[in-house]
């Protein structure tokens, strides 16, 4: 397809690289650019689907991450319904987060906060995990849990409610994947502290826009100035539609090119060139609250205008790969051992 072609694509498709764009979008245009045993989690049910097991390779051979069992949170998320911020079945995904987290032992702070959006002052909870370092310095994983409220029509522009949607890719899988490392570095202690942030609001509520989205990294991005433990950020890798059965990863370029090379030879080296491509993309998501206030960032984020489900009721727990999470969990625990090692 021509540059030219792509290009009305993109306009047809409404992305937010345009003035008006995509409801909760991470906007995206694709351009070539050119390459033991572990704690049991006993609330998160292994058999929740037949598809569960997807060929995920065996966590000793994903330095420990198992695509099983983040595939499992993924389906507790979806058992939830849809989950938008503000709803009820939001908390029933909050409590569960915190659930999870504090089994495994991990320490855990939550934020509650208001903000005020298009349709009204909605409640909302960051939830952050924070795993001591040796020395002064912090690298930062995250997520969103909540799920889309609506979606624009490419066709008519319009903005429609979708009441159905569950998320299971946008949202649920990168937190199933920040789960299992949580359950996985919670009990270490690294050279530098480690924080796990799940953020909450990062879907418009109605529009997308600077000022309708990403509510949640914007507002642990300002506490965080305002304390001064913004400069102590060394790396923020974010994880988003992380598991989808024919996941592609494309460089997004406004993150820092340090942190994009060190996660694709990261892949490259562990033998996941065929889905973490050499091509670039371009993202609006929760990173961009970090690098606004010069912290080195990373959006780890699927190519979710080819997956024919973004933003769509499609978006469903059959959509999901065991072995994509196991992948990129891989990638993202070698990453995080690269940062340690610097």
């Amino acid at each position: 397809m021509s540059s030219f072609s792509k290009l009305l694509l993109r306009m047809a498709l409404g992305i937010c690289i345009l003035p008006v764009g995509l409801t909760g979008c991470k906007a995206s245009g694709n351009e070539s650019s050119d390459g033991s045993g572990q704690p049991q989690v006993t609330s998160a049910d292994t058999s929740a689907s037949p598809q569960a097991g997807d060929d995920a390779p065996p966590p000793e051979k994903t330095s420990g991450f198992d695509g099983k069992r983040a595939f499992a949170h993924v389906a507790k998320q979806v058992s939830f319904g849809p989950h938008p911020s503000g709803s009820p079945a939001i908390a029933k995904v909050q409590d569960y987060l915190l659930s999870e987290l504090k089994s495994y032992g991990c320490t855990v702070e939550t934020d509650a906060f208001s903000a005020d959006t298009p349709i009204g002052r909605i409640s909302m909870k960051n939830i952050l995990v924070k795993i001591p370092g040796d020395k002064p310095g912090v690298i930062l994983l995250g997520t969103h849990y909540d799920t889309a409220r609506s979606a624009r029509d490419p066709r008519t522009g319009e903005v429609h409610p979708m009441p159905t949607f569950v998320g299971a890719d946008d949202g649920g899988s990168s937190t199933a994947l920040m789960l299992e490392l949580a359950l996985l570095l919670c009990p270490q202690r690294g050279k530098f502290a480690v924080r796990i942030a799940f953020f909450d609001g990062e879907e418009a509520m109605h529009d997308w826009s600077d000022t309708d989205s990403r509510y949640g990294s914007r507002q642990m991005a300002a506490r965080l100035s305002t304390s001064g433990d913004i400069k102590k950020i060394r790396a923020f890798l974010l994880a988003d539609i992380v598991g989808g059965r024919a996941a592609r990863f494309l460089r997004e370029s406004s993150s820092t090119s340090a942190l994009v090379d060190l996660i694709w030879s990261t892949a490259a080296k562990l033998g996941y060139s065929a889905i973490f491509l050499n091509e670039s993309t371009s993202a609006q998501d929760d990173h961009d609250s970090f690098l606004k206030r010069g912290v080195p960032a990373v959006d780890v984020i699927g190519d979710f205008l080819n997956n024919g489900y973004w933003h769509t009721p499609q978006d469903s727990l059959d959509k999901i790969s065991a072995k994509t999470l196991a992948i990129v969990g891989h990638v993202f625990l070698e990453s995080v051992k690269q940062l340690q090692s610097n």
